[in-house]
């Protein structure tokens, strides 16, 4: 029987991106649903196989301008609770902390732009080794407080938690690994033109650094995931 990983969006341009070809690599086949959707209400959030949720604006403290925020971070309690393979990124991320009991808040810079993760050393006999050293895109302003009963796995220049497990198959990540050769790179630029100056950036540097070094991220990103997936258990 096909497994099946189920990719919840929170607006269309943040997607699976280089991350398909690792989930489908480990016989996933993929379908997704998008918040906005009105039969997202009802999806059974424990059934899929895999549970992968992406980034989005929003914070998970706006529940009074996106409702559906709640009701997600209730479904998503139950899955985690049970175990079931959950991998977060940016706003997944903080929706999975969130989920496990932690607090999530509105940090106090921009981290844009590409950089290393600081993998700690407790992590680096596991997936997330392949990101040492390697250049990956942040593109956030939020943060969280560690959930209790996890793994800290990293952290970056400008905030400690930047990564976290529970067992093998509860993988949060606060950056993005996927991106680095999707085109919809350009949609965030064009979103979200004052988060890349209130960093300190500008457009001309980031698209230069995301051509340098988007290709070495993403390769990293995948190597990661595909090692993630290979120790999930039943």
């Amino acid at each position: 029987m096909t497994k099946r990983a189920l990719i919840i969006r929170h607006v269309p341009y943040e997607g699976i991106a280089g991350y398909r070809a690792p989930v489908e690599a480990a016989g996933y086949a993929i379908d997704k649903v998008d918040v906005c959707d009105p039969a997202f209400a009802h999806v059974d959030l424990n059934a899929p196989d895999l549970l992968i949720m992406m980034g989005g604006p929003m914070g998970v403290y706006e529940a009074d301008v996106y409702p559906w925020i709640n009701c997600q971070k209730n479904r998503l309690a139950r899955r985690l609770e049970a175990g079931r393979p959950t991998l977060g990124v940016c706003f997944g991320a903080q929706m999975m902390a969130a989920a496990l009991g932690a607090d999530v808040y509105a940090g106090p810079v921009k981290e844009v732009g590409f950089h290393p993760v600081h993998v700690r050393a407790n992590a680096r006999g596991g997936p997330l080794r392949h990101l040492v050293d390697v250049p990956i895109l942040h593109w956030h302003g939020d943060s969280f407080t560690l959930p209790d009963n996890v793994e800290w796995l990293a952290s970056s220049n400008a905030y400690d938690h930047q990564a976290f497990r529970r067992g093998d198959n509860i993988l949060a990540l606060q950056f993005h690994a996927e991106m680095g050769l999707d085109a919809r790179f350009d949609a965030w630029i064009k979103e979200w033109p004052e988060s890349v100056t209130e960093a300190g950036g500008d457009e001309v540097s980031l698209r230069a650094a995301h051509d340098e070094f988007g290709p070495g991220a993403v390769a990293a990103g995948q190597a990661m995931l595909g090692e993630w997936l290979a120790g999930l258990r039943a």
